[in-house]
C-alpha cells in the first residue's frame, strides 16, 4: 500500500504550521523562553524546517512580540485572530497558503523526529484521510505515574484495523486506560500493549476547514481531545506506528529538563 507513499508525498506541496500564543497557564510565556541562548519557537521551527517533505514553516501567533521573535531569527510568521483552539488558529493561517497537506505541529515540540513528520505527510498523502496522526507504545517500564498509561495527560490511541506497515485506522483516543487490565486487578502489566498519541496532525485543506466548522461533541466535551470530533463527524483518522515520542515542555520541569539536555549536546560538540 505504502509503496509509492514517497512519491505520492513529493508530488503534493505541504506546510507546517506552528500554532503559538503567550497563555500557557502552567509555563507562562512559553514560546520566547530562551535560556538555551534561543527562543523555545525557534528550537521548533528549526526542527520542522529539517523536514524533507515539508515545502514551507510558518508560525501562526495573535502575539506580536512571537511574531517579531520569529521574523528576528529569519522565520516566517502569519499573524491571525484571537483562536478558541491550536487548530482553529492553525486553520485561519492556512487559508492563504499553497498547500494540499497542512501540517499542525505543537509550538512545545522542539525536539520532534523531522522523520516522524515525512512520515506523517507521507501517510496523509497515502490514505487520503480527513486527518493522520502518529502514536507509539508506551515503554515497558512505564509502569505507573506520569507518562505511564494510567495518566490521564497520557493521552492512549485505541487502533483499529491496519493500513499496510505500522499504520492503522484510529477506533478511538481516551484518557482512561482502554481495555482495562481485568486479568492483573487493573495494574498495567504490559504497558507496550497500548500506545501512546502523539499530537500532531495532518490534514488536506477542506478536511482542515471542515473540521474547524463542525461543533464539539459530547466525546470531545467529556475527554477534552480535538480530535474526538473527526470521530463523532463519522470522519476517519489514520495513525502512523512510530518508535518513540519526544518530550514536550508543558511545565517548567519540562523547560529545565530540555535546557539541560541542549546544554549537554552544546559540551559534546
Amino acid at each position: 500500500f505504502f509503496r509509492r507513499r514517497v512519491e505520492i508525498a513529493d508530488a503534493m506541496k505541504a506546510a507546517i504550521i506552528i500554532p503559538a500564543r503567550m497563555g500557557a497557564t502552567r509555563l507562562p510565556g512559553k514560546p520566547l523562553l530562551a535560556e538555551t541562548g534561543k527562543p523555545l519557537i525557534q528550537h521548533v521551527y528549526e526542527q520542522a524546517r529539517r523536514v524533507a517533505s515539508a515545502d514551507q514553516v510558518f508560525v501562526a501567533t495573535d502575539d506580536a512580540g512571537i511574531r517579531d521573535a520569529v521574523l528576528e531569527f529569519g522565520g516566517a510568521a502569519i499573524m491571525t485572530g484571537e483562536a478558541d483552539t491550536g487548530t482553529a488558529r492553525v486553520a485561519a493561517a492556512a487559508a492563504d497558503i499553497d498547500a494540499e497537506i497542512i501540517v499542525n505541529l505543537q509550538g512545545d515540540e522542539p525536539e520532534i523526529d523531522p522523520a516522524h513528520i515525512d512520515r506523517l505527510i507521507a501517510l496523509q498523502a497515502a490514505t487520503s484521510a480527513f486527518a493522520s496522526t502518529l502514536a507509539c507504545p508506551f515503554p515497558e517500564s512505564a509502569q505507573s505515574g506520569s507518562g505511564s498509561p494510567d495518566d490521564p495527560a497520557a493521552v492512549k490511541a485505541i487502533l483499529g484495523d491496519a493500513i499496510g506497515t505500522d499504520a492503522f485506522w484510529a477506533r478511538y483516543f481516551t484518557r482512561a486506560v482502554c481495555a482495562w487490565p481485568r486479568e492483573k486487578d487493573g495494574r498495567i502489566t504490559a504497558p507496550s500493549k497500548y500506545f501512546l498519541h502523539i499530537g500532531v496532525y495532518a490534514f488536506s485543506r477542506a478536511s482542515l476547514a471542515a473540521f474547524t466548522k463542525a461543533p464539539a461533541g459530547a466525546l470531545e466535551t467529556s475527554e477534552r481531545l480535538e480530535q474526538l470530533r473527526i470521530l463523532e463527524m463519522g470522519e476517519q483518522i489514520a495513525v502512523g506506528i512510530v518508535s518513540q515520542a519526544a518530550s514536550g515542555i508543558d511545565t517548567p520541569q519540562d523547560y529545565e529538563r530540555f535546557v539541560a539536555r541542549m546544554r549537554r549536546g552544546a559540551a559534546k560538540q
